[in-house]
C-alpha cells in the first residue's frame, strides 16, 4: 500500500472555491493599496506634496478595485456586508474585513479631499489609512496561512514577509511610473527595501518546507515565482539606472508591478495544487505523528 494513498485516490482536502483572477488580483491590489497609503502618509509628513498626491490616488484606486475583486468573487455585495456583522478577533477573515472596510473608506476620502483641494481633511484621512496600511499589506497572508491548505499553512512564517516585501515593491513601481521625476528617490529606496525583504522571504518559502514546499518549486507556481524574482531584481537594477534615464525608471516601475502580480498568482497556484495531491496532506501528518511517538 502506498503511504500517500487516499480514499479511491481522491483529494483529502476540498479545493478552495476562490476564483482566478479575482482572489489573486485582490491579494495584489490590497498590498499595493496598503503600501501606497503608508507611503502617502510619510510623503505628507515630510513635505513631498507631489508624491503624496500620487500615492493617495494609487491607494484609493487599488483599494476600491480590491473590494470590487472580492465582491465579484463573493457573487454579490451583500455577502461582503455580511462579513461586517460581527467582529471576531480569532478569525483572520473577520479581522481582515474590519481592516479592509475602514481602510478603503479612509484611503478614498483622503484622495477625494486631496483632489478637491481640501488638504485640511485629506491629512487626517490619509494618516489613518497609512496607519492601517501595514495590516492591509499582510493580513491576506495571515488569512491564507490560517487555512488547512498545506502549501499556505506550512509557510505561515514566510508568507507575511513575502507579501509585505511585494507590496512595497509594487507601491514603488507605481510611484516610479506615476510620480514626478524630482520625487522618485523615496520610491526608489522603498523598492530596494521591498526587494530585499521579498527575495529573502521567497527564498525561504521555496526551500524551507520539504515536501509541503514542493508546490512552490514545481509547475506553474515555480514559473511565476521565478518570473517574480527576475522582475524584482530587474526592477531594482533599472531603478538605480533610472536616476539618469526616464525610460529605465518607467521600465523599473512596470517590472515591480508585474513582479507583484506574479508573486500573488504563484503563491495562490501553489496552494491550490497542494490540495489536489493527498501526499501534501498525508505525508507531513504521518511525519509529525512519527516524531511524537
Amino acid at each position: 500500500m502506498s503511504e500517500n494513498r487516499s480514499y479511491y485516490g481522491r483529494p483529502v482536502l476540498k479545493e478552495p472555491a476562490w476564483r482566478v483572477p479575482d482572489v489573486p488580483g485582490y491579494l495584489f491590489l490590497g498590498g499595493l493599496a496598503g503600501a501606497s497609503a503608508g507611503a502617502a502618509a510619510l510623503c505628507d509628513l515630510t513635505g513631498r506634496a507631489g508624491l503624496c498626491r500620487t500615492y493617495r490616488a494609487v491607494a484609493a484606486g487599488a483599494a476600491v478595485s480590491s473590494v470590487g475583486a472580492l465582491i465579484h468573487d463573493l457573487g454579490r455585495p451583500a455577502r461582503f456586508l455580511y462579513m461586517l456583522r460581527v467582529f471576531k478577533p480569532t478569525s483572520p477573515l473577520s479581522v481582515g474585513s474590519w481592516i479592509l472596510a475602514p481602510f478603503g473608506g479612509l484611503a478614498t476620502a483622503a484622495a477625494a479631499a486631496e483632489f478637491a483641494g481640501r488638504a485640511r481633511w485629506a491629512r487626517p484621512a490619509g494618516i489613518g489609512a497609512g496607519v492601517l496600511g501595514p495590516a492591509m499589506c499582510t493580513y491576506t497572508a495571515v488569512l491564507l496561512a490560517d487555512t488547512a491548505v498545506p502549501a499556505w499553512h506550512s509557510a505561515y512564517r514566510e508568507l507575511p514577509f513575502v507579501f509585505a516585501g511585494s507590496a512595497l515593491t509594487s507601491a514603488a513601481g507605481a510611484g516610479l511610473l506615476c510620480g514626478g521625476r524630482a520625487e522618485h528617490e523615496p520610491a526608489r529606496r522603498m523598492g530596494w527595501l521591498g526587494a530585499g525583504i521579498e527575495l529573502v522571504a521567497s527564498g525561504l518559502l521555496e526551500r524551507a518546507h520539504g515536501l509541503a514546499g514542493e508546490p512552490y518549486r514545481t509547475g506553474r507556481a515555480r514559473r511565476l515565482l521565478r518570473a517574480a524574482t527576475g522582475l524584482t531584481i530587474a526592477g531594482a537594477g533599472l531603478s538605480a539606472a533610472g536616476r539618469r534615464s526616464r525610460v529605465a525608471t518607467g521600465l523599473a516601475g512596470a517590472a515591480y508591478l508585474a513582479a507583484g502580480l506574479c508573486t500573488r498568482f504563484g503563491v495562490f497556484d501553489a496552494g491550490i495544487r497542494s490540495t489536489r495531491d493527498p501526499k501534501y496532506v498525508v505525508t507531513p501528518q504521518r511525519d509529525r505523528l512519527t516524531q511524537t511517538t
